[in-house]
């Protein structure tokens, strides 16, 4: 939250503005275009019992009418942009992770984390066409540095002084990972699945990424680390598409495009040429419940990294989502707009079995899964295993799964 409260809202009951509050999202991505896929996917809602604007970790934007109407457009973009930079960040997850962590659940801490993200925030989002809502919290206000995330601000100050003046701040669980009374929730209508949620990040690193120079130093940062990066897939790759065309016939295409050299040692006869063809390669990704938004992102690069490593053939590559079912083999068109099915339990098999099931049949499957799956009997054709590590089970800390089988190329993502 960044536009300070003003007091006690007005009896009279207000209808939200819409079409100032869209007017001043169009501002926003005129001003931020690489922010524009967050800020569009944000869903409003009005709701006259937060203080300004919030989020939910669901993408969900809750209004005050009131604030709409007294807020300037320019100051209302900043907001847009405020909230927005709280998902994309993901301090949702990680509030919820630093209470976990340090045992901090109260409304005081809670307000703490609140602040220690918009300081995190704040330092370097506006200007250049954003103006700074008036009472927006900054490092500053504290003698703190600028340029440091939320846990770490978290560490070095007790953020007491700031709590008590500003008790009215309420930027949503999106924010800290709190879950508030008047928020929707994740049956509620609107909200993005966990899926969407992560493809809109991963359009927004890309975005960056591709166009270098128009964000601040603070979000390219983020994009660079936003996901993990490609595992080494080229040499991966390369090894399994020599082992997959080093069979008889694998990988072999016999073509009188281009005659044969061995032709002018039988005149009169045209011999065809041997013409090696990359191989076909489909990407089952495990979309369980024990794996996670994170990790799901990461997944999405490897499969951009994969089609690179084919030279840009979308064509030689499926994506499977699978948890305990299936879905179908689906080619890619770009990386991110794969829709990634799925929350369950976790049996690849379906997936592998799906997998061969595909016309043509791919010469190599890669899987991306934590390993917590019953594993398949040996596929005939190449595999590469993707894992995603987990530590002991706090429930069962003796509880180890089951590892890859002995007959695919494990790599662990780290």
């Amino acid at each position: 939250m960044t536009a300070k409260y003003p007091g006690p809202r007005p009896s009279l009951r207000l209808h939200l503005d819409m079409e100032k509050l869209l007017a001043a999202r169009l501002h926003a991505v005129k001003v931020r275009p690489y922010l524009a896929a967050a800020l569009f996917a944000l869903q409003v809602v009005e709701d006259r019992s937060v203080p300004t604007m919030a989020v939910d970790a669901h993408w969900r934007c809750y209004v005050s009418p009131g604030f709409v109407l007294r807020t300037p457009v320019e100051e209302l973009a900043g907001v847009w942009v405020h909230e927005v930079s709280h998902l994309l960040r993901d301090h949702h997850g990680r509030g919820e992770r630093y209470a976990r962590e340090h045992e901090e659940y109260g409304p005081g801490e809670r307000l703490r984390r609140n602040i220690a993200a918009d300081f995190e925030i704040n330092d370097d989002i506006y200007g250049s066409g954003l103006p700074r809502p008036t009472g927006a919290v900054v490092p500053s206000m504290l003698g703190l540095p600028v340029g440091l995330l939320m846990e770490e601000y978290l560490r070095r100050a007790s953020l007491l002084g700031l709590a008590s003046e500003l008790a009215w701040l309420d930027c949503g669980s999106g924010a800290d990972g709190h879950v508030r009374p008047w928020e929707l929730g994740p049956e509620g209508a609107n909200g993005l699945s966990r899926q969407q949620r992560d493809a809109v990040r991963f359009r927004v690193a890309e975005g960056i990424k591709g166009r270098p120079g128009n964000a601040p130093d603070g979000w390219r940062r983020w994009a660079d680390e936003a996901f993990h990066p490609p595992q080494p897939w080229r040499q991966l790759l390369g090894a399994a598409i020599r082992s997959a065309t080093s069979a008889s016939g694998g990988g072999d295409n016999h073509s009188f495009r281009r005659p044969s050299r061995r032709s002018a040692a039988v005149p009169g006869v045209l011999l065809p040429s041997l013409r090696r063809t990359p191989p076909r390669v489909c990407v089952v990704i495990d979309t369980s419940g024990s794996v996670s938004d994170a990790e799901l992102g990461s997944a999405l690069l490897e499969v951009a990294a994969i089609s690179q490593s084919l030279g840009g053939r979308r064509d030689l590559v499926s994506v499977i989502s699978c948890d305990a079912a299936a879905g179908i083999a689906v080619p890619i068109c770009r990386a991110e707009s794969i829709e990634l099915i799925g929350g369950g339990g976790t049996d690849l098999r379906s997936g592998f079995t799906q997998a061969l099931r595909s016309y043509p049949r791919p010469d190599v499957i890669v899987a991306l899964t934590d390993g917590q799956t019953p594993w398949p009997t040996e596929p005939p054709c190449r595999t590469i295993i993707g894992l995603f590590p987990r530590p002991p089970s706090e429930d069962d800390p003796d509880y180890t799964p089951d590892t890859p089988p002995p007959w695919a190329h494990v790599v662990t993502i780290t």
